[in-house]
């Protein structure tokens, strides 16, 4: 039974201290404002977040501390894919066992040009391992970092093998005829687009919704489109939501949400990040704020000034 809530989710930042480690403090704030702003669910420890470049001690104390904050169930998903199998299974087990069953998984990514019988039988190794009915994998298909192709094939070959395990992907490869596709082949699973540009197409189709690291500064305007996706608005609010992301899209993701933080909370810890991410220059955060503004894109309360009718 799927127990991830579908809708708007934010890949959320993780905020750091100056000395790179996590500040959870400031991690737990931030979650708290998400919902506050509309997010249906947040997913920690994506690509938006950092996680790779955390050791495996880093995200299990960040796991620890989420699960102490009690947030419901079905609306946390955490990261939990690495190169090595033991690595995902102690992050999947210290999940769950914070209460937070839902696990965002990427394949293992390191070795590229690996058939499909051989990422099947990499996350088949895990599920039988784990070996837990609480688990609810949410497969993660971002071949623009992971050199990887998940294939709907893939997917339906996991579903079926895996029916009550397995309950969805997050698609960030950009590619829509395949996030279709696996609407059309894979009824109630949960198929989330790695971006709000097809947040409508996605719900039309019967997808669940999109996990957007662009949530972090615009919830508000995508919890509106999704409270309004039947409507006679729908497709205004769908335009300006991809309007918006095409605009955040053209500057790296961590440090222009990093910048925008910073800039709206005027907490400037919020612009500490892991090399090899490095922060933008003085032009890039000058050409980032002139272009949102043009588009009438409120830099320091993260909030379109006037809604389309």
């Amino acid at each position: 039974m799927t127990i991830c809530t579908g809708g708007v989710w934010a890949a959320t930042l993780t905020p750091m201290n100056a000395d790179l480690s996590v500040d959870l403090g400031r991690l737990s704030a931030h979650i708290a404002w998400l919902f506050d702003r509309g997010c249906d669910g947040v997913a920690l420890l994506g690509t938006t977040g950092e996680a790779n470049s955390l050791s495996l001690k880093e995200r299990l104390t960040l796991i620890e501390a989420v699960g102490d904050a009690n947030y419901q169930a079905d609306k946390i998903m955490t990261g939990v894919g690495c190169c090595a199998a033991g690595d995902t299974l102690e992050l999947s087990r210290a999940a769950i066992g914070a209460g937070y069953p839902n696990l965002l998984m990427l394949p293992p990514f390191f070795y590229k040009g690996v058939s499909e019988d051989g990422l099947f039988r990499a996350y088949a190794n895990i599920i039988e391992k784990l070996n837990d009915d609480r688990a609810r994998i949410v497969l993660y298909d971002i071949p623009q970092m992971t050199g990887l192709e998940m294939s709907v094939d893939l997917l339906v070959r996991l579903r079926d093998a895996f029916p009550d395990t397995v309950i969805g992907v997050k698609d960030s490869s950009g590619n829509w005829d395949d996030m279709k596709e696996a609407c059309d082949r894979l009824p109630g699973f949960s198929v989330f687009a790695g971006t709000e540009k097809f947040l409508l197409s996605i719900l039309r189709s019967g997808g669940a919704g999109c996990i957007s690291a662009t949530a972090n500064v615009t919830s508000p305007i995508l919890a509106n489109l999704m409270a309004n996706w039947q409507g006679s608005s729908a497709d205004a609010l769908q335009e300006y939501a991809t309007q918006l992301r095409m605009t955040l899209q053209a500057y790296p993701a961590a440090p222009a949400l990093k910048e925008l933080m910073a800039i709206s909370s005027g907490e400037q810890d919020w612009r500490t990040l892991c090399p090899p991410i490095m922060n933008m220059n003085k032009a890039q955060v000058e050409n980032m704020i002139n272009d949102l503004q043009k588009i009438s894109f409120n830099v320091k309360s993260l909030s379109k000034d006037v809604e389309p009718q």
